[in-house]
């Protein structure tokens, strides 16, 4: 059996230059190789040994598989996981290549703690749930999106390197936010080596994608480096008439005048031509019986030639460091952002009589449409800047961040709507099991008033280590957030966000710790006095345990939360028209994540999620599970093969008076062959095309999960 062995090139370079020292000393004479010429007399010379590492790991460069053992996310600074007191997950980009990620979603699928499928195949945006509540999402670190439908366009994941997952609250750090955490996207950045790669793709529902990534210096000396990320693809959805076509460039390049300072432009471009593969189908047909039978997983009520999901996304910006010295740096992430959205849709009415057919009681065939159409433009700027600072008080040495962060969006839309017939509306019913489209009037247009929003935020934050193994970490930040539209007063929220963290980094690789985190989300609206609403406030208290081995190959982090939320809207029991902000919401949870390397041939990694969440909140599976692991072997001579599979299992649930969406068990598979220069893979998700629901709300829709894919791809790296 032959043994491949992969390295770095940096490594690779060192290893071949060894290789060829050994190899010359070996076709020298006999007395250079230890002989002395004037007696022939063999010498025994002091072996040596040449050892070739791999780079150090960052929280930005390449992993080999699936342990990142850094991330920034959790602290804004390039931190070991093993010292950071909150649980944190990095989805390394040979997890999502291994795993065939085609959106966010995929790519979170065994990410602990995460609920990757929230609303089920959605082709308008990625949906995930963190500890019962929708987290924020960034792009290195600057905030991805405002609102529903404006930006949130799904995110190509070949353009990505990382994906980390801050689970809990974070508002110290990154302002407004859920009590869910922050998930945060690492783009692929030009690197010192020469590293290309051209790849085709075809797969289920005519699945046809072309994709590039090019980067390696533009100078000998590597003073500028670059990358070129390019994606294309035409194809179609497990829903009739809704494509899922996509144009991306991403290009980015890096000026490294000395070794103290870097400058990164980074630009994006993207055009894609979609539609909603969300009908929101009502309980009965789905989750509960219908006269008519179930409805058909690629049933599509809207009309063909006027239903959309189209956008295009554009953004410049950068990311910049300078070192003064050795001890004290300044940074920047700046990006702006224009974003288009022609979304039109026909959409299920299952709300008028939840979970039923308003229309058609009786029969239950006739369903009921609303028509709901937006033409939106988002401009977008987002800045983060900070100073950074090591220095030693006494017996503590301090790592501190000083920083001002600040975000403005302004949104301007066009927009039309029309209800069904029954509800006064000019929207015709359409027989849900036999659809015959071509009987709708589009609804006409109107503008809405422009809105703005500003944000700015101060944060001061200190890591401190005493001694060798305790590590405390602080931090305050004041947030200012404005709310305006057009013809109406400015709404402005206030907060003061806490952070405190605990931790005791033993010799052994085990490090318990308990952290405290808040959130703050402004809350718009005014109640019946006229006064404004104040935003709700979470607050966190995790408890955990890490484990990182000694020779890096095994990362383990067990923990449990509480998590309270306050000012929650609920109705005015005294007053039928106004709302007050008395609701509030707790839950708990235990979460369990490996990740490990088993020989030189397995890697390995699982999850287990338990929550206890508040009957106010959405529903989520009490219980979530998933493994998966990728085993390297031979086939006779020939190495290089390689074999995964994956299994995720949800406990059933319920929404209120929705009915149970039951537990699901989903499998995953991968079959790969790698050269130097070629790699052949085929990945297929839902394996066993168990058609399942994926959560059914108490308003009244249910959505399908996603069926089988299967995807071959072909890469040729050089």
């Amino acid at each position: 059996m032959q043994t491949v062995v992969f390295m770095r090139p940096r490594a690779c370079a060192l290893a071949v230059a060894s290789a060829f020292s050994l190899l010359a000393a070996s076709t020298q004479p006999v007395w250079a190789q230890g002989a002395t010429p004037a007696t022939g007399r063999t010498q025994t010379l002091e072996t040596i040994t040449v050892t070739a590492q791999p780079e150090a790991q960052t929280a930005t460069s390449p992993v080999t598989g699936y342990i990142a053992k850094r991330a920034a996310t959790a602290s804004k600074s390039d931190t070991p996981l093993i010292e950071t007191p909150q649980s944190v997950t990095v989805v390394t980009r040979d997890e999502m290549i291994d795993q065939g990620a085609q959106n966010l979603q995929d790519a979170l699928n065994y990410a602990a703690g995460v609920r990757s499928d929230a609303y089920g195949l959605d082709s308008r945006t990625d949906s995930y749930r963190i500890r019962g509540s929708e987290p924020s999402t960034y792009l290195d670190g600057l905030r991805q999106n405002y609102n529903w439908y404006t930006s949130t366009t799904r995110v190509e994941p070949y353009m990505l390197e990382r994906i980390e997952v801050l689970r809990g609250p974070a508002s110290m750090l990154y302002g407004q936010g859920s009590t869910a955490g922050v998930v945060n996207m690492v783009s692929k950045r030009p690197l010192a080596e020469a590293q290309n790669e051209v790849g085709i793709s075809y797969g289920t529902h005519n699945r046809k994608q072309l994709q590039a990534d090019f980067t390696g210096p533009l100078t000998e000396d590597g003073t500028w480096l670059y990358r070129l990320v390019a994606v294309g693809r035409k194809a179609d959805t497990q829903v009739d008439h809704v494509p899922d076509d996509r144009m991306m460039v991403a290009p980015s390049l890096t000026w490294r005048p000395s070794a103290r300072t870097s400058l990164t432009l980074q630009a994006l471009w993207q055009d894609d031509k979609s539609g909603s593969t969300s009908q929101f189908f009502p309980w009965e047909g789905v989750a509960i019986d219908n006269p008519n039978g179930p409805l058909s997983v690629h049933r599509f009520i809207g009309e063909p030639d006027w239903d959309r999901y189209d956008s295009k996304r554009q953004s410049l910006g950068w990311l910049f460091e300078h070192e003064f010295n050795d001890n004290w740096a300044v940074r920047q992430n700046f990006r702006w952002a224009k974003n288009e959205v022609d979304y039109r849709s026909l959409y299920g009415d299952s709300f008028t009589l939840p979970g039923g057919w308003a229309g058609d009681p009786v029969n239950k065939r006739l369903f009921g449409r609303y028509a709901d159409a937006t033409l939106t433009k988002v401009n977008m700027l987002t800045a983060d800047q900070h100073l950074a600072g090591k220095f030693d008080t006494g017996a503590v040495s301090h790592q501190m961040l000083l920083g001002f962060d600040l975000a403005y969006a302004r949104e301007e839309k066009q927009s039309g709507f029309d209800a069904p017939v029954y509800l006064g509306g000019s929207v015709p019913l359409i027989d849900a099991y036999n659809p015959v489209y071509g009987n709708f009037t589009p609804p006409a247009m109107s503008d809405d008033p422009t809105s703005r929003q500003r944000d700015t935020g101060f944060y001061l934050q200190d890591q401190m280590k005493f001694g060798q193994n305790w590590i405390v970490v602080a931090g305050l930040r004041h947030d200012r957030s404005v709310s305006s539209v057009e013809g109406d007063r400015d709404q402005t929220s206030t907060a003061v966000s806490k952070r405190l963290g605990l931790m005791y980094a033993a010799d052994n690789g085990w490090s318990p710790y308990l952290s405290y985190s808040e959130s703050f989300t402004p809350v718009s609206g005014l109640n019946a006095d006229n006064d404004r609403f104040v935003p709700m406030r979470g607050e966190q208290v995790e408890a955990g345990l890490k484990y990182e081995s000694e020779d890096g190959d095994t990362l383990f982090n067990a923990s449990v939360y509480s998590l309270r939320e306050s000012n929650r809207l609920v109705p005015d029991p005294t007053n039928p028209n106004n709302s007050i902000q008395a609701g509030k919401t707790k839950n708990k949870g235990l979460e369990l994540e490996l990740k490990t390397v088993i020989g030189r041939q397995l890697d390995l990694m699982a999850s287990y999620n338990y929550i206890d969440l508040d009957d106010a909140l959405e529903g989520m599976p009490k219980h979530q599970a998933s493994v998966w692991g990728k085993y390297r072997f031979a086939i006779g001579q020939t190495s290089g093969f390689s074999a995964g599979a994956g299994v995720r299992w949800l406990g059933s649930f319920s929404d209120g008076p929705a009915p149970e969406t039951p537990s699901v068990t989903l499998v995953d598979a991968m079959l790969a062959y790698e050269t130097d220069s070629w790699r052949y893979a085929l990945n297929a998700t839902n394996l066993f095309n168990k058609t399942y629901v994926s959560t059914c709300l108490g308003r009244g829709d249910c959505w399908w999960g996603a069926q089988r894919s299967i995807i071959a791809t072909a890469t040729y790296r050089f």
